[in-house]
């Protein structure tokens, strides 16, 4: 957080010395340069990184940038969609804001009954590597949002490209931000396309956050064939063993892989099939053996339940994918969101 922004989905604002701005980084530079060749590209994505703020001016100057590749960014006011911008790779450009007029015009409690409080500008990062410069409010005073006006819980999420929002037309429509928005929540959204490996770096950096409530992860598809069966039931040990001694009380849910087209080849025998039935029972094995009272373990079946909800590369889901998993999922996460709401008191 700066004096008067707050970053979320952030781990790290990156600055280097010969290039201005400050790039929006989900993971600290260690764990990023511990992942896979490329994981370390993937991770550097400010994927579903947010430019939080509140300011009565009704102008607002945000001055950004995307890096490596052209980038679009959404802009809410609470919960309610405000506008999409276009990003030229390299070239900064200053988004002109304007308050919508018409938020005067309603009772405030029918903006604000869900998550956001709808005085908050939200500026969300889709899959670019997002540079931040300068915001100005022509002189108006400009805060970071307060507690109550952002959501009490937060889930955070980790997995593969399907997690990360892939196959959706906006990777904000993926089922992990649209569970969030059915449930209330915040989430931090951690997938990474391609490259969810479960490193020991990561995994350490996953338990040793402090900014979660809910754990939910997706593991196990990206490693098909290139990881056995004993290595990924040594990584998913060590992820789930460190979270888990880490924070004893918190709901932690993971998921078996989701239906594509390697749970249904033809050839039962062809190795993607094979390591994804081994690689489930791993994880079923490990929920039994744990017997602890916070983890589930969920049926991906259960969640992505319509095979024709796929994208035609059979792995991905469509919008229409994303939204009939975030129903399922908000779903089996509701009771564990309750509980703590109840806790909370």
């Amino acid at each position: 957080m700066l004096e008067n922004v707050a970053f979320h989905n952030t781990a790290e604002l990156e600055s280097r010395l010969y290039l201005p701005g400050l790039r929006l980084q989900r993971f600290p530079k260690q764990v990023r340069e511990s992942l896979t060749e490329k994981g370390r590209t993937k991770a550097a994505e400010s994927s579903g990184c947010e430019i939080r703020f509140v300011t009565e001016a009704a102008n607002i100057r945000v001055t950004m940038a995307a890096q490596e590749k052209d980038g679009r960014v959404l802009v809410f006011r609470g919960d309610l969609f405000h506008a999409a911008y276009d990003l030229k790779a390299g070239v900064v450009t200053t988004l002109q804001l304007e308050a919508p007029e018409r938020f005067a015009e309603v009772p405030p409690a029918l903006l604000d009954n869900v998550a956001f409080s709808s005085k908050v500008w939200r500026i969300y990062c889709g899959r670019f590597t997002a540079i931040f410069y300068d915001i100005d409010a022509y002189g108006f005073a400009i805060r970071p949002p307060d507690r109550q006006e952002i959501p009490r819980l937060t889930m955070l999420a980790y997995g593969s490209s399907i997690t990360q929002g892939a196959g959706a037309l906006s990777h904000y429509n993926g089922y992990v931000q649209q569970t969030a928005r059915r449930l209330g929540t915040d989430v931090l959204n951690l997938g990474l396309s391609g490259s969810c490996y479960c490193e020991p770096e990561l995994a350490d950096h996953l338990a040793e956050r402090e900014d979660w409530d809910l754990a939910y992860l997706e593991l196990g598809v990206n490693m098909r064939g290139t990881v056995s069966t004993e290595e990924f039931q040594h990584r998913a040990t060590y992820l789930l063993d460190g979270i888990i001694r880490n924070h004893p009380t918190k709901p932690i849910l993971v998921t078996t892989i989701y239906p594509n087209r390697a749970t249904y080849f033809h050839d039962s025998a062809h190795p993607f099939s094979v390591a994804e039935k081994q690689f489930n029972d791993v994880l079923k094995r490990y929920v039994e053996s744990r017997e602890h009272a916070n983890l589930t373990l969920l049926d991906g079946a259960q969640i992505m339940i319509d095979f024709t909800s796929l994208t035609s590369d059979l792995i991905h889901p469509s919008d229409y994918g994303h939204s009939r998993m975030a129903e399922q999922l908000a779903g089996f996460l509701r009771p564990s969101v309750d509980k703590l709401r109840a806790a909370q008191g």
